[in-house]
């Protein structure tokens, strides 16, 4: 009966996929980039089987290429990069992970993840630090030419965005549902489902602070 009731919202390529991150960069000078993981959330009510496909599967070692994932669990993939070349630097990968009922074959749903190599982190970091100079710079100039008394300039993540982070952290600290010794009223205890959405927009939140 469960199955019947929803199986009408299982639309074929219709259903959210959670993966954490959605880009992988790989740095030639540092063998520690060379290693990274996926995180593929599942804050579905019924299990999920997955399959990682990729654009370039000579490149990269996949561990646990297909496998599955509990309701309201989570899976770590762990995708090795093996071909780190000079001719490589720059090209952009792509991963495909498609999730679908462990009972059918058709994809429910799915996620594309880019990957690039780059040669080195502390040129990257260089680059854009250097990118980010000049556009403060040519912000400047814009402002004391159309608005000389104000000069200054914004810099760092939004109220919004740090906001949302300090709601998500509290979500997470709240007690979960089940948790009868906690003095936390009831209305105020979270499922698992909604903790691991709070956990997937916090890690977004913090890859976009880093990058500011």
């Amino acid at each position: 009966m469960h199955q019947q009731k929803r199986q009408p919202e299982l639309v074929e390529g219709n259903l959210p996929v959670f993966v954490f991150p959605t880009e992988l960069i790989f740095y030639a000078d540092d063998q520690s980039t060379h290693k990274q993981v996926l995180t593929l959330y599942n804050p579905y009510e019924f299990a999920l089987k997955f399959k990682v496909l990729c654009t370039t599967p000579n490149k990269y070692v996949v561990v646990d290429a297909a496998g599955a994932v509990k309701p309201q669990c989570c899976v770590d993939i762990v995708i090795r990069h093996r071909d780190v070349r000079s001719c490589h630097y720059g090209v952009i990968d792509k991963f495909r992970l498609q999730v679908s009922e462990q009972s059918q074959r058709k994809a429910l749903g799915r996620k594309e993840v880019i990957a690039t190599l780059l040669p080195s982190a502390k040129e990257q970091k260089e680059e854009e630090e250097k990118r980010i100079k000049e556009h403060l710079t040519e912000s400047v100039f814009f402002e004391q030419s159309c608005q000389p008394e104000n000069r200054t300039v914004s810099s760092g993540p939004s109220l919004l965005t740090v906001f949302l982070g300090v709601v998500c952290i509290a979500a997470l600290m709240l007690p979960t549902l089940g948790d009868m010794e906690s003095l936390v009223p009831l209305y105020l205890h979270l499922s698992v489902n909604q903790k691991l959405v709070a956990a997937y927009i916090l890690g977004l939140i913090t890859m976009a602070i880093l990058r500011t």
